[in-house]
């Protein structure tokens, strides 16, 4: 019971500052959409850059972090053997990268489409080399089972990189503006912001932290064993090919936009930035998937040995389904609020957002779906359906792209996700059948496309309130199907019993 309670305790922590941390994040999509016009393109530069350093966070890394844990706990292996080998093998690649990029900067800029701004491409990729480094310290910490270090080191980047990003976009041209602090400044601002300083700012935050390391990178002999680094290699690259194709999945829209969008010059950014704005909005869905993640993946592995595992599986499946469900008619009901989370000249770009949360809901259901090949070990099906899905999703985008623009993107993540969904739910119901409520499930979906509906057949000219009081209405209406017939009021813990005696199911 103590370890289980300290399991929790531990996973709390991890799930708490991740989704804290990329919350926290977020709040600076309103201050570059705020600050950052969008005929200008910045953020579609923004957008296009950290599309490019995510994609080679996972190249960098290449599942040492998985592969770490693998076999620092693996009898008969020394972990710190295990964990200075990985430091080196990690380090050593982020090195050469670096290297590689300072020695081909201009030809590499000038393919990205930067040839006037190499330093956009020195500083990020600089930085994500360092990050990729950082995270074998980071999964040290977990093997030690320092969460509360883990936590603050998360946050120490998060929190300064914040402070530092609303200091230069609105303290220093607050500053430049009174005459007699503008000298203060005028050395690196001229009445214009630079979005570039997000990159400086990103560098020195990420930098920073490796400082905090000194206990987890010093103290012990350095040593590389070439024959433990193999089969840690042997070991990671499906990781590898599951990672590429889970994170193309996510920015393969971004990076291809600027090579094949129908738009000439600046239009290109403005359009990618007015697309990446929108699509922020519409992460309420990647938290919703990413905390219960964390919650669910330790829970699938603990309950695999009952003999209710599968219908508890089931039950979790429609749960998911119907609080990401709710989640949408929510976002939806209440865009008129929630798109002033990014600036009025981003607006146009509203369109996608209901696509995007589509795409995000069959991201979580095929995660839910995911646990099967995990529990009898063939997680190669992970890969051969990640893969098949970021196929479709860069043929939609390639295909579709120089004719509906943007509106590709999202629709290339639809069609991504749910060829993953579909295959991982045919061929998991041949290998390790699970008996989903469908019928259920399918009532849900249909209550929700209809309310939708209802809520997109609101004058645009009504009141805003008044379009909010329909859109709630709605909403209740979802709520109340769903505390009839799956989360009765008696049922709650603490509060339930009090609706009982009012007479409440």
């Amino acid at each position: 019971m103590a370890n289980l309670k300290s399991l929790a305790k531990d996973t709390a922590i991890y799930g708490l500052s991740s989704i804290f941390g990329r919350f926290l994040n977020y709040l600076l999509v309103p201050l570059y959409t705020a600050t950052m016009a969008a005929s200008s393109g910045a953020y579609g530069v923004i957008t296009n850059v950290y599309s490019y350093t995510a994609l080679l966070l996972v190249l960098l890394t290449f599942g040492m972090e998985t592969t770490f844990f693998r076999f620092a706990n693996k009898e008969g292996e020394s972990p710190m053997r295990v964990y200075s080998t990985t430091l080196l093998m990690v380090g050593g690649v982020g090195l050469l990268f670096v290297a590689a990029v300072l020695v081909f900067l201009k030809p590499l800029s000038a393919w990205m489409g930067y040839a006037d701004h190499p330093q956009y491409v020195a500083t990020m990729f600089t930085c994500v080399a360092i990050d990729a480094f950082q995270s074998i310290p980071f999964a040290y910490l977990r093997y030690q089972r320092k969460a509360l270090k883990f936590a603050a080191l998360k946050l120490l980047f998060i929190v300064p990189n914040i402070l530092l990003n609303l200091l230069y976009f609105v303290g220093v041209p607050w500053l430049y503006g009174h005459a007699s602090t503008q000298p203060l400044v005028e050395a690196f601002y001229h009445g214009e912001v630079d979005f570039a300083w997000a990159f400086y700012i990103n560098l020195f935050c990420t930098a920073s932290v490796t400082f905090f390391f000194r206990r987890e990178l010093t103290g012990f002999r350095y040593v590389f064993d070439g024959r433990l680094a193999r089969r840690m290699w042997r070991y990671s690259w499906p990781i590898l090919v599951l990672g590429i194709a889970g994170i193309l999945n996510q920015v393969a829209d971004k990076i291809l936009f600027r090579f094949i969008a129908p738009h000439a010059g600046r239009e290109v950014d403005v359009q990618l930035g007015i697309y990446g704005a929108a699509v922020k909005i519409a992460m309420i869905m990647t938290l919703i998937t990413q905390a219960f993640r964390y919650a669910y993946e330790p829970f699938v592995f603990n309950k695999s040995r009952d003999r209710d595992s599968k219908e508890t599986y089931a039950l979790a499946m429609k749960y998911f389904l119907i609080f990401t469900l709710l989640a949408f008619l929510c976002v939806m009901g209440y865009l008129d609020v929630l798109k002033f989370i990014i600036a009025p000249d981003y607006w146009e770009g509203l369109t996608v957002t209901p696509i995007v949360m589509v795409a995000g809901i069959l991201l979580g259901v095929y995660f839910n779906l995911s646990l099967w090949y995990k529990l009898i070990d063939r997680t190669v099906y992970g890969v051969w359906f990640s893969l098949a899905g970021c196929a479709v999703l860069i043929a939609v985008n390639v295909i579709f792209i120089p004719r509906y623009s943007y509106m590709a993107c999202a629709w290339g993540g639809v069609a991504g996700y749910g060829t993953a969904t579909l295959l991982s739910y045919f061929v998991g119901q041949r290998l390790y059948p699970i008996d989903y409520p469908l019928r259920s499930m399918g009532v849900y979906v249909l209550l929700t496309a209809f309310f939708y509906g209802l809520m997109c057949c609101v004058p645009a000219d009504w009141p805003l309130l008044a379009r909010l009081g329909v859109n709630t209405v709605l909403i209740g209406l979802f709520v109340a199907h769903m505390v009839h017939y799956d989360f009765p009021l008696s049922g709650l813990p603490v509060v339930g019993k009090y609706f009982k005696r009012m007479g409440f199911r």
